[in-house]
């Protein structure tokens, strides 16, 4: 399904968020505990980046005109409802920052709170913006690591 040019590493990664994201649509708590798992088994630097790539894409397919300090608060809100009902042990500060880290803001380093593995509430993230944007998620994967492919190969001046 994806591209043969792209490295295991990226087609790995490829496979287990959709396989996480299929979970979370299914609000499966063994299967999305199970794929967010095999997800955070993936070289941690390479999955982060494709996740917020993901989250930024959709969040520009889902508020074309920018993003509002209101529409970032629905997204956490909406995330936090639909996901609280079928996982019980959702750490809201985990939403909040992996859209913090999406947007690249690096909250970790304003507080002594200890932050909860942000991987498994991006993709609950990815979920809901994937809905809200009526895109389906592999297009934004696919999306995303071409993004980061292109992006490691530009050459700095």
């Amino acid at each position: 399904m994806w591209p043969s040019d792209w490295p295991s590493s990226a087609r790995a990664i490829a496979t287990a968020v959709e396989a996480a994201v299929s979970a979370a649509r299914a609000a499966d708590e063994p299967r999305f505990s199970a794929t967010t798992a095999d997800l955070s088994e993936l070289p941690a630097d390479q999955v982060t980046s494709v996740l917020a790539g993901i989250v930024r894409d959709l969040l520009e397919i889902a508020h074309p005109d920018g993003l509002t300090g209101d529409d970032v608060r629905a997204v956490l809100e909406s995330v936090v409802r639909r996901s609280a009902t079928w996982l019980p042990r959702l750490d809201a500060a985990a939403v909040f920052s992996a859209l913090a880290g999406a947007l690249g803001i690096d909250e970790s380093a304003e507080t002594d709170r200890e932050w909860t593995n942000p991987q498994p509430a991006a993709v609950l993230l990815i979920e809901y913006l994937a809905d809200l944007a009526r895109t389906p998620p592999g297009d934004a994967v696919q999306r995303a690591i071409n993004e980061i492919a292109r992006a490691e190969t530009v050459e700095m001046p």
